[in-house]
Protein backbone atom coordinates (compact mmCIF):
# COMPACT_ATOMS: atom_id res chain seq x y z
CA UNK A 1 0.00 0.00 0.00
CA UNK A 2 1.61 3.24 -1.17
CA UNK A 3 -0.48 5.65 0.86
CA UNK A 4 -3.06 5.05 3.57
CA UNK A 5 -6.12 7.24 3.10
CA UNK A 6 -7.98 8.13 6.30
CA UNK A 7 -11.44 9.55 6.96
CA UNK A 8 -11.96 11.19 10.37
CA UNK A 9 -15.48 11.06 11.85
CA UNK A 10 -16.10 12.90 15.13
CA UNK A 11 -18.69 15.45 16.18
CA UNK A 12 -16.09 17.65 17.86
CA UNK A 13 -14.38 19.93 15.35
CA UNK A 14 -11.34 20.41 17.56
CA UNK A 15 -10.71 16.67 17.78
CA UNK A 16 -11.24 16.22 14.05
CA UNK A 17 -8.69 18.92 13.38
CA UNK A 18 -6.22 17.36 15.79
CA UNK A 19 -6.58 13.95 14.18
CA UNK A 20 -6.19 15.48 10.72
CA UNK A 21 -2.95 17.21 11.67
CA UNK A 22 -1.64 14.03 13.28
CA UNK A 23 -2.46 11.89 10.24
CA UNK A 24 -1.27 14.37 7.63
CA UNK A 25 2.12 14.83 9.28
CA UNK A 26 2.76 11.08 9.45
CA UNK A 27 4.70 9.42 6.61
CA UNK A 28 2.50 7.45 4.25
CA UNK A 29 -0.82 8.66 5.69
CA UNK A 30 -3.25 11.25 4.35
CA UNK A 31 -6.64 12.52 5.49
CA UNK A 32 -9.24 12.48 2.71
CA UNK A 33 -12.15 13.97 4.62
CA UNK A 34 -13.81 14.91 7.91
CA UNK A 35 -17.33 14.03 9.03
CA UNK A 36 -19.22 15.54 11.96
CA UNK A 37 -22.10 13.04 11.93
CA UNK A 38 -22.53 9.35 11.22
CA UNK A 39 -24.54 10.12 8.09
CA UNK A 40 -21.74 12.30 6.77
CA UNK A 41 -19.25 9.53 7.51
CA UNK A 42 -21.27 7.04 5.44
CA UNK A 43 -21.61 9.46 2.52
CA UNK A 44 -17.93 10.47 2.57
CA UNK A 45 -16.79 6.86 2.86
CA UNK A 46 -18.81 5.94 -0.23
CA UNK A 47 -17.43 8.93 -2.13
CA UNK A 48 -13.78 8.81 -1.07
CA UNK A 49 -13.32 5.07 -0.41
CA UNK A 50 -10.73 5.60 2.36
CA UNK A 51 -8.63 2.73 3.62
CA UNK A 52 -9.51 3.47 7.24
CA UNK A 53 -12.29 5.42 8.97
CA UNK A 54 -11.51 6.76 12.44
CA UNK A 55 -15.05 6.58 13.84
CA UNK A 56 -16.39 8.20 16.99
CA UNK A 57 -19.20 6.25 18.68
CA UNK A 58 -21.46 9.06 19.84
CA UNK A 59 -22.45 11.40 17.03
CA UNK A 60 -25.66 13.22 16.04
CA UNK A 61 -28.10 12.12 13.30
CA UNK A 62 -26.59 8.64 13.10
CA UNK A 63 -24.31 7.13 15.74
CA UNK A 64 -20.98 5.53 14.97
CA UNK A 65 -22.35 2.01 15.33
CA UNK A 66 -24.98 2.39 12.64
CA UNK A 67 -22.50 4.26 10.44
CA UNK A 68 -20.01 1.42 10.92
CA UNK A 69 -22.65 -1.17 10.06
CA UNK A 70 -23.54 0.61 6.82
CA UNK A 71 -19.95 1.22 5.78
CA UNK A 72 -18.83 -2.33 6.48
CA UNK A 73 -21.84 -3.89 4.74
CA UNK A 74 -21.62 -1.69 1.65
CA UNK A 75 -17.87 -1.04 1.31
CA UNK A 76 -15.91 -4.24 1.82
CA UNK A 77 -12.57 -2.56 1.22
CA UNK A 78 -13.04 0.14 3.89
CA UNK A 79 -11.92 -0.59 7.46
CA UNK A 80 -13.37 1.09 10.54
CA UNK A 81 -11.38 1.85 13.68
CA UNK A 82 -13.60 2.92 16.56
CA UNK A 83 -12.54 5.77 18.82
CA UNK A 84 -14.11 5.89 22.27
CA UNK A 85 -13.71 7.84 25.49
CA UNK A 86 -14.15 4.96 27.92
CA UNK A 87 -12.49 1.55 27.91
CA UNK A 88 -15.76 -0.05 28.97
CA UNK A 89 -18.00 1.85 26.58
CA UNK A 90 -21.11 -0.30 26.19
CA UNK A 91 -21.27 0.52 22.50
CA UNK A 92 -17.92 -0.95 21.56
CA UNK A 93 -19.05 -4.56 21.45
CA UNK A 94 -21.93 -3.58 19.18
CA UNK A 95 -19.48 -1.76 16.95
CA UNK A 96 -17.32 -4.87 16.63
CA UNK A 97 -20.42 -6.86 15.73
CA UNK A 98 -21.22 -4.21 13.14
CA UNK A 99 -17.92 -4.89 11.41
CA UNK A 100 -15.38 -2.60 13.05
CA UNK A 101 -11.81 -3.87 12.92
CA UNK A 102 -10.99 -2.70 16.42
CA UNK A 103 -11.09 0.27 18.73
CA UNK A 104 -8.89 2.75 20.52
CA UNK A 105 -9.32 5.09 23.44
CA UNK A 106 -9.23 8.76 22.50
CA UNK A 107 -6.37 9.34 24.92
CA UNK A 108 -4.20 6.79 23.12
CA UNK A 109 -0.68 8.17 22.53
CA UNK A 110 -0.34 9.62 19.00
CA UNK A 111 2.29 7.10 17.95
CA UNK A 112 0.01 4.22 18.98
CA UNK A 113 -2.92 5.71 17.08
CA UNK A 114 -0.87 5.98 13.90
CA UNK A 115 0.38 2.44 14.38
CA UNK A 116 -3.22 1.26 14.81
CA UNK A 117 -4.26 2.92 11.56
CA UNK A 118 -1.47 1.08 9.74
CA UNK A 119 -2.39 -2.24 11.36
CA UNK A 120 -6.04 -1.94 10.36
CA UNK A 121 -5.21 -0.69 6.87
CA UNK A 122 -3.05 -3.78 6.36
CA UNK A 123 -6.13 -5.93 6.89
CA UNK A 124 -5.49 -7.01 10.46
CA UNK A 125 -7.58 -6.09 13.47
CA UNK A 126 -6.69 -4.16 16.56
CA UNK A 127 -7.44 -6.36 19.53
CA UNK A 128 -5.70 -5.33 22.71
CA UNK A 129 -6.02 -8.46 24.86
CA UNK A 130 -6.31 -6.60 28.16
CA UNK A 131 -9.16 -4.37 27.01
CA UNK A 132 -10.95 -5.83 24.01
CA UNK A 133 -11.21 -9.31 25.46
CA UNK A 134 -12.69 -7.87 28.64
CA UNK A 135 -15.23 -5.92 26.62
CA UNK A 136 -16.25 -8.94 24.60
CA UNK A 137 -16.51 -11.07 27.71
CA UNK A 138 -18.68 -8.44 29.39
CA UNK A 139 -21.08 -7.71 26.57
CA UNK A 140 -21.39 -11.19 25.13
CA UNK A 141 -23.66 -11.89 28.12
CA UNK A 142 -26.12 -9.28 26.93
CA UNK A 143 -28.94 -10.15 24.53
CA UNK A 144 -27.73 -9.80 20.96
CA UNK A 145 -29.57 -7.49 18.56
CA UNK A 146 -32.11 -9.13 16.31
CA UNK A 147 -30.10 -10.27 13.29
CA UNK A 148 -29.14 -13.49 11.52
CA UNK A 149 -27.35 -15.86 13.90
CA UNK A 150 -23.62 -16.35 13.43
CA UNK A 151 -22.58 -19.40 11.44
CA UNK A 152 -21.79 -22.44 13.56
CA UNK A 153 -18.56 -24.35 13.63
CA UNK A 154 -19.69 -27.14 11.33
CA UNK A 155 -16.94 -27.76 8.82
CA UNK A 156 -14.28 -26.20 11.05
CA UNK A 157 -11.52 -28.70 11.76
CA UNK A 158 -10.17 -29.45 15.22
CA UNK A 159 -6.95 -27.64 14.44
CA UNK A 160 -8.89 -24.62 13.15
CA UNK A 161 -10.95 -24.61 16.34
CA UNK A 162 -7.75 -24.59 18.34
CA UNK A 163 -6.45 -21.67 16.32
CA UNK A 164 -9.76 -19.83 16.71
CA UNK A 165 -9.78 -20.27 20.48
CA UNK A 166 -6.25 -18.90 20.76
CA UNK A 167 -7.10 -15.94 18.55
CA UNK A 168 -9.97 -15.16 20.91
CA UNK A 169 -7.51 -15.21 23.80
CA UNK A 170 -5.48 -12.50 22.11
CA UNK A 171 -2.53 -14.41 20.64
CA UNK A 172 -0.75 -12.90 17.64
CA UNK A 173 0.19 -14.95 14.58
CA UNK A 174 3.75 -15.36 15.82
CA UNK A 175 2.53 -16.45 19.24
CA UNK A 176 0.14 -18.91 17.61
CA UNK A 177 2.96 -20.39 15.54
CA UNK A 178 5.16 -20.79 18.58
CA UNK A 179 2.42 -22.23 20.80
CA UNK A 180 1.17 -24.72 18.20
CA UNK A 181 4.63 -25.51 16.77
CA UNK A 182 3.53 -24.43 13.31
CA UNK A 183 5.13 -22.23 10.69
CA UNK A 184 3.77 -18.68 10.34
CA UNK A 185 2.63 -19.57 6.82
CA UNK A 186 0.58 -22.50 8.14
CA UNK A 187 -1.00 -20.27 10.78
CA UNK A 188 -2.00 -17.77 8.08
CA UNK A 189 -3.53 -20.61 6.06
CA UNK A 190 -5.63 -21.74 9.03
CA UNK A 191 -6.78 -18.18 9.65
CA UNK A 192 -7.70 -17.79 5.99
CA UNK A 193 -9.81 -20.94 6.16
CA UNK A 194 -11.53 -19.66 9.32
CA UNK A 195 -12.32 -16.32 7.73
CA UNK A 196 -13.93 -18.09 4.77
CA UNK A 197 -15.82 -20.74 6.74
CA UNK A 198 -17.16 -18.31 9.34
CA UNK A 199 -17.84 -15.54 6.81
CA UNK A 200 -15.73 -13.26 8.97
CA UNK A 201 -14.47 -9.90 7.77
CA UNK A 202 -11.27 -9.95 9.79
CA UNK A 203 -9.66 -11.11 13.02
CA UNK A 204 -12.04 -9.07 15.18
CA UNK A 205 -14.98 -10.94 13.69
CA UNK A 206 -13.26 -14.26 14.41
CA UNK A 207 -13.08 -13.30 18.08
CA UNK A 208 -16.78 -12.48 18.08
CA UNK A 209 -17.55 -15.85 16.44
CA UNK A 210 -15.46 -17.72 19.00
CA UNK A 211 -17.56 -16.27 21.83
CA UNK A 212 -20.94 -16.44 20.13
CA UNK A 213 -20.56 -20.09 19.13
CA UNK A 214 -19.54 -20.98 22.69
CA UNK A 215 -16.05 -22.15 21.71
CA UNK A 216 -14.62 -19.67 24.21
CA UNK A 217 -16.42 -18.77 27.42
CA UNK A 218 -16.29 -15.29 28.95
CA UNK A 219 -14.18 -15.13 32.06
Amino acid sequence: MDEIRVLVADDQALLRGSFRVLVDTAPGLRTVGEAGTGAEAVDLAARERPDVVLMDVRMPEMDGIEATRRICSELSDVRVLILTTFDLDSYVYSALRAGASGFLLKDTPPADLLSAVRVVAAGDSLLAPTVTRRLIAEFIRRPAPVQPPPPGLDGVTEREREVLALIARGLSNNELAEYLHLSPATVKTHIGHLLAKLRARDRAQLVIAAYETGLVQPR
